[in-house]
């Protein structure tokens, strides 16, 4: 029998504290039942508000840091959100807080938006994609999403992935130096650390072969923005959506780029959804608030329902036109070009898209 949630919570004790981003999106009315909530720009989120606080959902907007939290009463930070590097996760985890996340969230939308921009592009430029080899670097969630999509339209697919690697072993796996040499499309998908923070930089793209797009939707700092800059004239297209320094992007690079967005790759309808309904069963997990333990948000689009293409046996130019009907990126290019101090206005405001799978 399931209890109604006064009943509930009668039988927990004490209600819940939490603070969340009031951007993210289907969370309003879902913890009410069983906690107090107040809602907070990610942005301004201070350390007085965290002080009785006992979870965090949060966004990347956040930094979740000593300054932050320490002296708080928060005990969880449950990110709707894929990366965690606005978290100090070392100090979090030295002083009792536990760090939750959404991986996997937004592999659909990230994938969409990877060849809606690559298929775009190459149309713009009369670029033949034939035969072409996609070099992935990062091979988690995101990354396996695109070279599955990848192999089914021809491309040659190589990854490089040090953990897997090190995990599953090299067959199926390159170096970086043997991806860069031979990849005609360069494209990001690993979280910012500090193994991966600049690892784009000038002995990248030295090795890079010429001509070859690269496409960054991971994070900005991963990138050396001044060497990609250098280097752009021996490059093929670029396709940025992450930046260094967000919200105040480097406007020569944007003047360089073939498409630029503002940090919206992984927003989906469906992206957003699955970010919201992990963090909520986070958050239900931990406190064991059982009647979200299998939350989902009941809200339905059907104009941005995930669509089905068929693009087996279809040309470049079908293809092209197929994706850029479903997603037609250069209008999220535009209005960062027309409004580029608006970056954070546009991504906060952003129109969610429907996705698209592949047969």
């Amino acid at each position: 029998m399931i209890m109604a949630p006064e009943d509930y919570m009668a039988a927990q004790g004490d209600r819940l504290r939490i603070v969340a981003d009031s951007e993210i999106p289907f969370l309003n009315g879902v913890f009410e039942p069983y906690a107090s909530v107040r809602y907070i720009p990610g942005t301004r989120i201070c350390r007085e508000d965290c002080a009785d606080a006992d979870v965090l959902v949060t966004t990347t907007r956040t930094k979740c840091t000593r300054e932050l939290l320490e002296g708080s009463d928060v005990r969880l930070i449950a990110a709707a959100t894929i990366g965690e590097d606005n978290i100090d996760t070392q100090w979090c985890r030295e002083n009792g807080i536990d760090i939750r996340n959404a991986a996997g969230c937004n592999s659909g939308a990230v994938m969409n938006y990877v060849f809606s921009a690559l298929y775009g592009t190459a149309s713009r430029k009369s670029i033949s994609l034939k035969d072409k080899t996609i070099g992935i670097i990062g091979a988690g969630n995101v990354g396996s999403k695109v070279a599955s999509v990848a192999m089914s339209l021809g491309f040659r697919v190589l990854l490089y992935d040090p953990p897997r690697e090190k995990q599953e072993g090299s067959y199926g796996f390159v170096s970086l130096d043997e991806l860069l040499e031979e990849a005609d499309i360069v494209t990001l998908h690993v979280p910012l650390d500090e193994t991966t923070r600049s690892m784009a930089g000038r002995d990248f793209f030295m090795k890079i072969k010429p001509g070859a797009f690269f496409i960054n939707t991971s994070r900005g700092e991963i990138v050396d923005e001044n060497a990609l800059k250098d280097a752009a004239g021996k490059l093929g297209p670029l396709i940025i959506d992450t930046w260094s320094h967000e919200p105040n992007i480097d406007r020569e690079l944007l003047e360089l780029a073939d498409i630029a967005t503002p940090h919206i790759a992984g927003y989906s309808y469906q992206g957003k959804l699955n970010a919201t309904s992990m963090a909520v069963r986070a958050v239900a997990r931990f406190y064991s608030l059982e009647p979200l333990y299998e939350f989902f948000p009941q809200i339905t689009i059907p104009e941005l329902k995930a669509q089905q293409l068929d693009l087996r046996d279809k040309n470049q130019g079908e293809v092209a036109a197929l994706l850029q009907y479903n997603y037609p990126i250069f209008t999220d290019d535009i209005r960062l070009r027309m409004a580029p101090d608006e970056f954070e206005s546009l991504r906060n405001n952003y129109q969610l898209r429907g996705e698209f799978y592949t047969t």
